[in-house]
Order: structure tokens, then sequence, then C-alpha cells
């Protein structure tokens, strides 16, 4: 314990282990909250659902916080429910069990482009006959638009811009346009905007509601994808995919490799040969064209990648280096003394040999975790990556697959990218600092 204070406030000297720190931390707050906040089987489903998953969501749209720092305020997105403010149901009852039902949907549009859609789910709840809905668009300048009149299925969508008969109610303007445009014919009213929804039903206990989504161009943290998808979910759960992949592999392949170096140190002959000459078979195998033919022809689970990765990894050259310092080691007195009292070669392995090497095991375990994130994350780009998981290289993939950069969706590669950065910029910054408290060498540079 004393030991690991020590380490600590040695690491406080150093500006680059703080910064280091602070994105670790950072990172690890971010995996935790996804885990919490997005369980992995909910993660699933909102990265794999499909229409009645994503519905409520545009495409292709930038993050909200975009319009702070653009001229051009661009439509956010929102959902309006029966129980939400800004909705007004009113039901009178008519003769021979019918009734009129009016909702009314009020928002206030202060933005200076025209939104994308907007849609109107309906529920309606009938035995024989159809309720019967009217649609108007009432705009803040005083006008009003009837927009369709329609018999409404128990479970119906209308898409406004698909609407025919209103596109050439407005003179072949698109709706979009049509129903926002002001006198000038090229830039929205701005003001509080209402749609309603005037139903007749015929039957006793018939109802009619309806879910009123408004497409804008901008939505959420990070926005949304070609398929609607909220890029939320790989945004946070890259997060613990990319660490633990990083972390597992780094930890099992540096505690590997000391451990074969040492029983090839300590044991010699034909077990140290052995282990030396598949360290040099394995140093000229081309690793990353074998991942890439376990992704293509075997399978592409994360899991089963970070299984050959960590194989692959153990028998390099820092078998070599370790086996030099652990003959150097074997020859120490205290070994000599644990020999004499007889003391057995796995206790001699395990407890007096590796433990001399945790500090230059620490430093290499951190300072390697961004190499098997960025293979992780590569081998997603390359179409290799796991097709269940929501993850940051998967999201680039989407991205450059989509053409997100020819069609200025910068956003879609930015945000993945520059958390890809961040991480590989945190471990390297505390491995550094690390490097230079275990190793004397570097402790006054």
């Amino acid at each position: 314990m004393n030991q690991m204070k020590k380490t600590f406030q040695e690491m406080l000297r150093y500006p680059s282990a703080i910064a280091g720190l602070l994105t670790v931390a950072f990172l690890v707050g971010l995996a935790i909250y996804a885990m919490v906040a997005i369980p992995y089987s909910q993660a699933l489903i909102l990265w794999r659902g499909g229409e009645d998953i994503w519905y409520q969501n545009p495409k292709f749209a930038a993050p909200a916080w975009f319009n702070n720092f653009t001229k051009l305020k661009q439509p956010v997105s929102f959902v309006m429910k029966e129980s939400d403010p800004g909705i007004e149901k009113v039901v009178v009852p008519g003769d021979q069990n019918t009734s009129r039902i009016t909702i009314t949907y009020s928002f206030d549009f202060s933005y200076d482009a025209f939104p994308q859609e907007i849609l109107l789910y309906f529920d309606a709840k009938y035995k024989e006959k159809q309720p019967f809905a009217s649609i108007y668009w009432l705009t803040p300048d005083g006008r009003e638009i009837r927009i369709a009149d329609f018999g409404v299925d128990s479970k119906q969508t209308f898409r406004v811009s698909q609407d025919e008969k209103l596109i050439r109610r407005l003179g072949g303007v698109a709706p979009m346009e049509g129903l926002f445009v002001g006198e000038d014919g090229q830039t929205p009213v701005k003001g509080v905007y209402k749609l309603v929804v005037e139903g007749v039903t015929f039957e006793e206990g018939s109802d009619l509601n309806a879910e009123f989504v408004f497409h804008g161009n901008v939505y959420g943290l990070f926005g949304t994808d070609h398929q609607r998808r909220d890029l939320l979910v790989p945004m946070l759960w890259g997060a613990p995919v990319a660490l633990a992949f990083g972390l597992i592999a780094s930890l099992g392949t540096s505690v590997l490799t000391m451990i074969i170096a040492a029983m090839g140190a300590w044991y010699g002959g034909w077990v140290d040969e052995l282990i030396q000459r598949i360290t040099e078979v394995n140093l000229v195998l081309p690793f990353f064209s074998i991942l890439v033919m376990v992704g293509t022809f075997y399978s592409r689970s994360t899991w089963v990648i970070l299984g050959v990765t960590v194989l692959l990894s153990i028998f390099t050259g820092g078998i070599k280096a370790y086996r030099s310092i652990f003959i150097q080691v074997k020859e120490s007195t205290y070994i000599e003394a644990a020999r004499a009292y007889g003391t057995g070669a796995g206790r001699i392995i395990f407890v007096y040999m590796i433990p001399r090497m945790i500090p230059l095991l620490i430093p290499g375990v951190v300072s390697s975790v961004p190499a098997f994130v960025f293979l992780e994350a590569t081998l997603a780009v390359l179409g290799l990556g796991d097709p269940v998981l929501p993850t940051w290289g998967r999201l680039i993939n989407d991205a450059s697959v989509n053409g997100a950069l020819y069609k200025g969706l910068y956003y879609w590669i930015m945000s993945p990218a520059i958390l890809l950065m961040v991480s590989g910029l945190g471990f390297a910054m505390l491995g550094f600092a690390l490097d230079r408290i275990f190793n004397p060498k570097l402790r006054d540079l």
C-alpha cells in the first residue's frame, strides 16, 4: 500500500501522467455509464433494430449542438405523444354512437431551414367502422392549409411529404417547404405552428390517437446515420469494447510472455530452445494478414479475434528481452539461497523471479493498450469487425461505405476518430510517465 501511494505521488510530478490519468478515468467512466445506462441487450436492440425502433429519428442528422456554432439554425427533431405538453385533445360525443375528436399539436418553430419530414402515427380503436380523420395546418401568419382526409386503420402511418394531393394543392412545391415558407418564397416563417387532426368515430368505445413525429436536420448528441440509428449507442458502447479488447490483449500478452520467458530461462535446454524457435518463427509470420484471414474465413467475433491476437502476440521480441533479464536474475544470490533450501521451480519462477519484473511489466502493459485498441478499430474499418457489437471502428466503416465524407457528414467519422485518438493519447502519456517512474535510468530525464 505504501509503495502504491509513493508511486501515485511520484506520478503527480509529471503533467503527462496527470493528463493520462484523467483521460483514462474519463474512458473508464464512459464505459461504466454505457453499461449502466444502456445494458448490453438493449444496446443490441437499439443498434440492430428496425423501423419500429428508429422511426422517431431523422436520416443523416447532425448533432443538435451544431446549432450553437452555425449562423443558420437547423430544425431540431422532436416527438409529441398524447400526454406531452403542447397537445390538446377534445372529445365531443354526438348522436348514434358518433364522437368528434380534435387533437391539436402546437410547437414553436424558430429555425432558418426546412425540416426533413413530418409524420403522424395513428392508433385507432374500432370494431367494424373506421374512424375518419381530416388534417389541417395552421401557420403563425394566419394561413390554414388542408393537408389530407382519409379513413384511419388501427395502425397507420401518414407521411406529409409523400401526399401527392397535398403537393398539387401547394402548386407543386414540396410539402416541407410549402407548409413553412413565407411570402418571400424562400425562408420559413418563424413562430407557433399548429397541426390539427379532426376525427370522427362511428362506434361506441371507438377512439383515435396519433403520435406526432417531427424530423429535423439535427438530432441528439452525436446525430444519426443512414438507417436513422442514434449514433449515441455506438459512441458510448465503443468505450467498453475498446477498453476490454485493449486491456485484456495487453495484459494477457504481457503476462504470458513474461511467464514463458521465465520458464525458458529457468529450465534452459530443450525448453528454452523450443521457446526461442517458436518465437523466431512467429516473428516472421504476417500478424495482421493472419487476423484478416481469420476474420474473413472463420469468425469476425471480437472475442475470437482477441484470442488469436493474444496467441500471436505472446511469442514476440518481448520473449527475448525478458529472457536476457531472467538469465541474470537466475544467477542472483537470493535465487541460489532459495535453491539451497529446496524451493521448487514453480515457486522460484512465480514468487522470486517474475515479481522482480513487475516494474517493467506495468509501463509496458499501459503503453501497449492503444496498439490493440487501434487494431480492433482497424479490423472493423476494413469490414472485419464484429457484426453484432456497436463499436467506434464499425461506425467509421459504416460512414466510409455510405460516403459520409463526400456528403459532408463529417460528424459521422470525426466523433469516433476523435475518441480513438484520445484513447491512444491518454494511455501513451500514462505509459510514458510510468516508464520514467519505474525505470531508474529515465527518472532524471
